[in-house]
């Protein structure tokens, strides 16, 4: 697995311990170090290759905007702050993300997912361009986590059957166990490979190689039969379409 070199901002020690918490939990994430000063981070980036930081935006004497205004080639940054004020901002320094204290760790993951996955389809456009073949398989990471009431849940995409939509909640189902959650269908869609997974009905989204059969407009997947609604029925039938339908 590629992983990212990445470093924390911020002049908070509470906020940096956070964070490196959270990046333990990741296993393509590689945390280099954690500074609670712009000059610190300076020497520290001329000397090594990094390529993500989490940047706090408000500091003492010089802020996260100033720094990242000074770096030559910055790398992917995601900032971090406790006021929204500085939205439009980021936008314009075009960071990846912009993660609002205090930082739900389902929150963090789905920040460094998105930057994950344009680093591994950079990596993968630079080993073309020098070697005309990839040596590495650049692979997408194959599990997220979820928030489900106290604890969060390691989740192995390969293991998902299906999710379903219960009032206002989702259960993921899986080959070992039943994952309840509040998030929504876009936000877990969001994670999720569309050529693996796809909606079939407002309440269900399927993992399409666990399929069993499909039978009058309905799908078999272990014990759960899974109406396919007529909304969904055409991008359904269209991607089996190419795949191993005949």
């Amino acid at each position: 697995m590629m992983k990212m070199n990445c470093i924390a901002v911020d002049d908070e020690i509470l906020a940096l311990k956070k964070i490196k918490r959270y990046a333990d939990k990741i296993d393509y994430l590689n945390l280099l170090g954690t500074f609670d000063n712009a000059l610190s981070t300076f020497s520290f980036l001329r000397e090594n290759k990094i390529d993500l930081i989490f940047l706090d935006i408000q500091m003492d004497e010089f802020t996260g905007i100033q720094l990242l205004e000074t770096i030559k080639d910055p790398p992917y940054v995601i900032l971090t702050t406790a006021y929204d004020e500085y939205a439009l901002k980021a936008y314009e320094l075009d960071v990846m993300d912009y993660l609002l204290k205090p930082i739900p760790f389902e929150r963090f993951v789905k920040a460094v997912e998105k930057v994950y996955a344009r680093f591994l389809r950079e990596a993968t456009h630079k080993n073309h361009q020098t070697s005309g073949e990839v040596h590495q398989t650049a692979t997408a990471p194959d599990y997220t986590f979820i928030k489900s009431g106290n604890k969060t849940v390691k989740v192995y995409f390969n293991k998902i059957l299906y999710i379903e939509g219960m009032r206002d909640y989702l259960q993921i189902h899986t080959e070992d166990s039943k994952i309840m959650t509040l998030l929504n269908f876009k936000t877990i869609q969001e994670v999720l490979d569309p050529k693996k997974f796809i909606r079939v009905h407002k309440s269900y989204i399927i993992a399409i190689d666990k399929i069993d059969y499909i039978e009058n407009n309905a799908i078999k997947i272990k014990n759960k039969l899974i109406p396919v609604s007529n909304s969904y029925k055409v991008p359904f039938f269209n991607m089996l379409n190419k795949k191993n339908f005949i």
